[in-house]
């Protein structure tokens, strides 16, 4: 007697997505069964994320959608919104690139999570222990079991790191068939990866299906049953991990070691305090001399991106930070911004210039309705007083040397995938001429060859300008280029390495 195999629980013909006369998508066709691992994978811009949103029935503005989308038998391109979320309810979960998208910024997380988990558990006093019980769940299959008072917070109140991982449970409270993952381990330690790829490894193992939308060839070697390769929006490949991604790549080789040289930027006594007097850093002492990379790692929630927004002059503080000479950010936090190009108020001459800020969420750095272009140049123009032409000449030759053509970076950031905004707002922060720049997660959404541009565009400018870079990273290939290891645990220096650990 045969057995019927595993369920189609997603199936996908003939998919194709166009903003006006350019094509993101192209006859895409893919069969996702209960229980298996999809992994999707292609250079920034293949078309991974807008293959995320198709397959919920979504589209980014201007975006169209043609062919098909059917989960467990229901079709879900062109669908209203009320229909389609009705289609969507216990079928299928989404855990976008960015956990701000997914995270109400108004409302303490348990609440949310309660709700979510009224649209299978049902809602009213009669219900309240399945849906508690939903809660718990999903929290413990995220990897939040240990830490019930994050649902207390707003999200505004976790770390990059513990906001993705209360999206991921959001997605998995209402007890989806397939999950769609985008990006699911950008951002987080090598720990608490691992830890994410046990738990979604389980979660297959109970009979969820995963879409995998990912640049991360190790997660998609470790979790995946069959892999689908993107590029220029069509699928060129699929396969098993081992035939499509072959062996792992080497790591990029360590920069030249540094001449030693006065102390660029140096911090004394760095504490910060959460609204509630919590203390998020303490006692941070730190040097970063010209042309020296210093990468900061730690699990999620040590510090790491309080540490950059406190030097970046974006978060109160006590303690003194002194850049080239002169005192600055002295506690008010009013000196910054974190657009993407943020700054330092004042000291050592340089004003504005003297630090800038490359934010983790690079997506909510841009303005939705003006060019990439424009806001890459803007800088140079406002902190460097150049004229426009001159700028916007400037801003492409950069781009361009990051893998981002003159007709990609005319588009507006809604158009760009999150690796794109990520590279440009690096651009954009180096057209500034800094003295240190701080990057957090910078490298989190590029594949290995991207990120070797970016690396490699941060390596001259150390040796011809000699910018000191604070690397925020969780990513071996990254942190294997810094000079120094700065190691944060629960808001304390825990360890400083003069080589990382991947060069040893």
């Amino acid at each position: 007697m045969n057995r019927p195999g595993p369920a189609v629980v997603l199936e996908v013909r003939g998919l194709t997505a166009t903003a006006g006369a350019a094509a993101l998508l192209d006859d895409v066709g893919l069969t996702v069964e209960a229980g298996r691992v999809l992994a999707v994978l292609g250079p920034s811009g293949a078309g991974k994320s807008t293959l995320g949103l198709a397959l919920l029935g979504e589209s980014d503005t201007g975006v169209t959608l043609g062919g098909s989308v059917r989960t467990s038998g229901t079709e879900l391109l062109g669908l209203g919104p009320a229909a389609l979320r009705r289609a969507r309810a216990g079928r299928v979960g989404h855990l976008p690139q960015h956990p701000g998208v997914v995270l109400d910024p108004v409302r303490r997380t348990g609440p949310v999570l309660d709700e979510l988990a009224a649209i299978v558990h049902g809602s009213g006093r009669a219900r309240r222990a399945a849906r508690t019980a939903a809660v718990e769940d999903a929290l413990e299959r995220a990897g939040l079991g240990a830490e019930p008072r994050l649902a207390l917070r707003f999200p505004h109140q976790l770390s990059g790191g513990q906001q993705q991982r209360m999206a991921l449970a959001q997605t998995l409270v209402t007890a989806p068939d397939v999950v769609v993952l985008d990006e699911p381990t950008t951002g987080l330690d090598p720990v608490t990866t691992d830890a994410v790829v046990g738990r979604l490894a389980a979660l297959a193992a109970g009979g969820t299906a995963l879409v995998l939308l990912t640049h991360d060839l190790d997660t998609a070697r470790r979790l995946a049953d069959e892999v689908l390769l993107l590029d220029g929006g069509r699928v060129v490949r699929r396969g098993d991990p081992a035939t499509v991604l072959g062996p792992p790549a080497p790591r990029p080789a360590r920069p030249a070691p540094r001449t030693a040289g006065a102390p660029l930027l140096v911090v004394t006594g760095l504490g910060v305090r959460a609204a509630d007097g919590t203390p998020l850093l303490s006692g941070v002492d730190l040097t970063l001399e010209r042309g020296e990379c210093l990468a900061v790692t730690g699990p999620s929630g040590a510090g790491k991106t309080t540490l950059g927004r406190a030097l970046a002059g974006l978060a109160p503080h006590s303690g003194d930070v002194v850049v080239d000479g002169g005192r600055y950010g002295s506690g008010s936090g009013s000196g910054g911004s974190d657009s993407g190009g943020g700054s330092s108020s004042g000291g050592g001459g340089r004003g504005p210039r003297a630090v800038q800020y490359v934010h983790q969420d690079c997506r909510s750095a841009f303005l939705d309705h003006r060019p990439v272009l424009d806001q890459v140049a803007r800088p140079a123009v406002l902190l460097r007083g150049l004229p426009v032409a001159d700028a916007r000449s400037d801003a492409r030759a950069l781009l361009e040397r990051l893998g981002l053509s003159a007709e990609t970076v005319a588009r507006r950031p809604g158009e760009l995938s999150g690796g794109q905004l990520q590279r440009a707002s690096v651009a954009r922060a180096l057209l500034a001429r800094p003295a240190v720049l701080i990057a957090d997660e910078a490298t989190s959404a590029l594949d290995g060859a991207h990120r070797r541009l970016l690396l490699d565009e941060l390596a001259r400018a150390r040796r011809d300008d000699g910018l000191a870079v604070l690397l925020i990273s969780h990513d071996p290939a990254t942190v294997a280029v810094a000079d120094r290891v700065l190691a944060l645990a629960d808001g304390r220096i825990a360890g400083d390495a003069a080589e990382p650990a991947g060069a040893r």
